[in-house]
């Protein structure tokens, strides 16, 4: 036996505690940054549940305000309403009416979306799978148009349609919509047909079957999420759409619902203000987008996620 065997052998379990001083030093930003990553995501979370609550009690209050009368929502704002009598209801639906603006924007809203994301899928399945000069300045073209506020092109929507005489109707009110809509719905479901494996389509070709029929058997029904994800989108943008419809709607009969409301609240200028109808016309607004994305928002939440992810 010689020396060199003698000699102990380093322990492996010493050598796996150990730390070398200068790896600890190095270790030490990393764990600072992590903890202050997790101190400001639960500052976020906090804000962020806190503003749900805030939205939530505000349209809780909205509610319980519509079925009180106007001297009890002045003297007790935060009260409570000593019966649930709906006269507050029939008062926004008749005096203000809102049954005529319902029904104008149920037609509005359906038409146009509908007519958007008719429009705009075949337009998106193009961009998506041909890529050449012509698609790529087509899809910019639609993107730009991504950044144009309405306030910017008000002015000459309502002189091109007052040329046509589509001012004051229904009708030009739906090809604005559709227009205005279109560079959005394009781009997002140009982003989600993307995300759609092209095999199935490659095998439909080689079957012999055409473009079109391989858009409308194929792909169509795999994009059902991100087609209903925009038409939602469509539905909620076009019935709470303001600025437009108060620009080139003039007559009462074609007024849709937040164009009526505003109506309504000119005419208490001058009656005396009723909160209470105030508040049941506010609830006609804006209970029925709620029911709709209370309805359709997990789906409307990942057809959107997945058509902007890619």
């Amino acid at each position: 036996m010689t020396t060199t065997d003698m000699l102990p052998t380093p322990s492996l379990t010493t050598e796996a505690v150990v730390v070398p001083p200068e790896r600890r030093r190095r270790r030490r930003p990393g764990a600072a940054i992590g903890r202050e990553r997790s101190l400001l995501r639960g500052i976020g979370l906090v804000l962020l549940w806190a503003f749900v609550a805030l939205n939530i009690a505000w349209m809780a209050w909205m509610v319980v305000q519509a079925f009180r009368d106007t001297r009890s929502i002045l003297s007790d704002p935060w009260g409570m309403p000593t019966s649930l009598d709906p006269i507050n209801f029939v008062t926004a639906w008749t005096v203000g009416d809102f049954a005529t603006a319902t029904m104008n924007s149920v037609v509005t809203t359906v038409v146009s979306s509908f007519l958007t994301v008719l429009l705009a899928a075949p337009a998106a399945y193009y961009l998506s799978r041909v890529e050449n000069r012509f698609t790529s300045s087509l899809t910019m073209y639609f993107v730009l148009g991504l950044g144009i506020p309405a306030q910017v092109i008000l002015i000459p929507l309502f002189v091109m349609l007052n040329e046509v005489y589509l001012t004051d109707s229904l009708i030009g009110l739906n090809l604005v919509y559709i227009g205005v809509s279109m560079p959005f719905t394009v781009f997002l479901l140009t982003a989600f047909f993307r995300s759609l494996p092209i095999e199935l389509e490659e095998a439909a070709a080689l079957d012999g079957t055409t473009a079109f029929g391989t858009f409308w058997r194929i792909t169509l029904p795999l994009a059902k999420g991100g087609i209903l994800t925009a038409f939602v989108l469509q539905v909620i943008s076009h019935w709470n759409e303001t600025l437009l419809a108060l620009t080139l709607l003039q007559s009462t009969s074609n007024y849709t619902l937040p164009v009526a409301l505003i109506s309504f609240i000119q005419q208490q200028t001058y009656s005396g203000a009723d909160w209470g109808g105030l508040f049941a016309g506010l609830c006609i607004v804006v209970l029925p987008m709620l029911a709709i994305y209370l309805w359709l928002g997990r789906r409307l939440t990942e057809g959107l996620t997945l058509g902007m992810g890619k």
